[in-house]
């Protein structure tokens, strides 16, 4: 009768266990969404095109300044992708109770921000370099063009592009340029905004990921 009692026992206890785990197509299914692996793909494809646009730009003119041509801003990027794979291979602990966790993701939720900021500014930059090459009046001058809002202005201010050979090269692939620059980085500021979001939603709001399979119980569900 013991036995009997026992082995029914044994039969509810590996059923609930069956059930409390999640299937295996469930736990494979739409592993390319897991946190941080798409939002760092996303930053690694940002950062590659905005540093090869800045690039492109630079062989226009190598007179062009380092806020005219923010490969900078695409290089953090990249790095900062970099360390969402390393996130995303990190090996989850509860409450975050290996170091290496703890410092992998507190450095990703950093350099989300430091993104963020600087993808901003690189928008301000190349805001204020589009309005100004579209209204630029360039001529030729020997190996350099020479550009000014307005000509007939004794005192304007005048910008000189070395070695540019046709002058249609700043008031327009430039132009083009910047403004390429300014919805590459628009994207990569929300990409960054997105990651360093749900970095501190983990850390500090209940954030959980997957489905609930058999019981309401909380603990049925996979924490990112």
């Amino acid at each position: 009768m013991g036995q009997g009692r026992k082995g029914s026992s044994d039969k509810k206890e590996s059923r609930k266990r069956r059930d409390d785990s999640p299937s295996l197509e469930d736990s494979n299914k739409c592993r390319v969404c897991r946190f941080p692996l798409l939002v760092a793909l996303f930053q690694l494809l940002l950062g590659v095109a905005v540093t090869a646009v800045a690039f492109l730009m630079l062989a226009i003119s190598p007179s062009l300044l380092a806020r005219e041509t923010p490969h900078w801003a695409g290089i953090i990027l990249f790095l900062v992708s970099i360390l969402g794979f390393i996130l995303y291979c990190v090996t989850y602990q509860p409450d975050e109770r290996t170091s290496m966790q703890f410092i992998v993701k507190l450095l990703y939720f950093i350099m989300c921000t430091t993104g963020l900021v600087l993808s901003v500014l690189v928008v301000a930059f190349a805001g204020h370099h589009h309005s100004q090459t579209s209204s630029f009046i360039c001529e030729k001058v020997g190996d350099d063009c020479v550009c000014s809002l307005d000509q007939n202005d004794p005192i304007a201010r005048t910008f000189t592009y070395e070695g540019v050979s046709d002058c249609e090269a700043i008031t327009g692939t430039l132009s083009f340029y910047f403004l390429l620059q300014i919805l590459l980085n628009l994207f990569q500021a929300l990409v960054c905004a997105v990651g360093a979001f749900i970095m501190w939603k983990h850390r500090y709001q209940v954030f959980f990921s997957g489905l609930q399979i058999g019981s309401p119980s909380p603990q049925q569900w996979q924490k990112v």
